[in-house]
C-alpha cells in the first residue's frame, strides 16, 4: 500500500420502522442516487462508503448495516448490534407513529449495542413536506430536536430523495466518535473489532 486510504472503519447500524426510508438513505450515500421504491430489507443489507472530515483531516470507511424495520426479523438484526460505533435511528416525518416508535427502537440499541455508541436521530422525507403541502409533516423539528436532546442523541432531518442532509448526518456521527476515540472512549475490547486505525508505510507501520 503507497500511502493512507483511511484512518478509521466505523461500523454503523441504520434502525427504525419499516418504510421510512433507511435502505432509501443508504442507497443515496452509497450511490448517488434514489430509488423511489426499494424492496422492504429481509434481515440486513450492507453499504460501503469513504468520507471525509476536513477538520480532523482524517478519512473514515463507513460499514453500514441497513436493519429491516420489522417484529419477524428483529433477533437477526439485534446481532448485528455489537460492535457499532455509530447509528442512524430514523423515523419518517410524515408518520408520527414511526418518530412515537423511535422510542422503542432506541431502547432495544441500548440493551444490545455498545453503550458509548453514538447515535443521530434521523426524520426523513422532508422533501413531501413543501409549502404547499406543509399538513403532510406530522412530527415538528422543535419536537424531534428537543426528545432527541432528552435522549443524549445528535439530530438533523434529511431526504434520501434529495440527498439533503444525508451525508451530513454521518459526517456528524462520525465526528461525535473521533472526539470518543481521542478521549479513549471507545478504547476498550467491545469494540476494537470495528475501530482500525490504519497508518501508511511511509509512517513505517501499521497500527490502531
Amino acid at each position: 500500500m503507497a500511502g493512507l486510504s483511511w484512518h478509521y472503519v466505523l461500523k454503523f447500524i441504520i434502525t427504525g420502522d419499516a418504510a421510512v426510508g433507511k435502505s432509501s438513505l443508504l442507497i443515496r450515500l452509497t450511490d448517488q442516487r434514489f430509488l423511489a421504491n426499494p424492496d422492504p430489507t429481509l434481515g440486513v443489507e450492507f453499504g460501503s462508503k469513504l468520507i471525509t472530515i476536513p477538520e480532523e483531516n482524517k478519512v473514515v470507511k463507513l460499514q453500514c448495516w441497513d436493519t429491516a424495520g420489522t417484529e419477524s426479523f428483529r433477533s437477526i438484526t439485534r446481532s448485528y448490534y455489537r460492535g457499532a460505533a455509530g447509528c442512524l435511528l430514523v423515523y419518517d416525518v410524515t408518520s408520527r407513529q414511526s418518530f412515537l416508535n423511535a422510542r422503542t427502537w432506541l431502547a432495544d440499541v441500548r440493551a444490545h449495542a455498545d453503550p458509548h455508541l453514538t447515535c443521530i436521530l434521523v426524520g426523513n422525507k422532508v422533501d413531501l413536506c413543501t409549502p404547499d403541502e406543509p399538513a403532510k409533516r406530522q412530527v415538528t423539528t422543535d419536537e424531534a430536536e428537543m426528545w432527541a436532546k432528552e435522549e443524549g442523541l445528535l439530530f438533523v432531518e434529511a431526504s434520501a430523495k434529495s440527498g439533503e442532509n444525508v451525508e451530513a448526518a454521518f459526517e456528524a456521527a462520525c465526528r461525535d466518535i473521533l472526539e470518543k476515540v481521542r478521549r479513549g472512549v471507545f478504547d476498550d475490547d467491545r469494540v476494537r473489532c470495528c475501530l482500525f486505525r490504519f497508518v501508511s508505510r511511509v509512517d513505517g507501520a501499521w497500527g490502531r
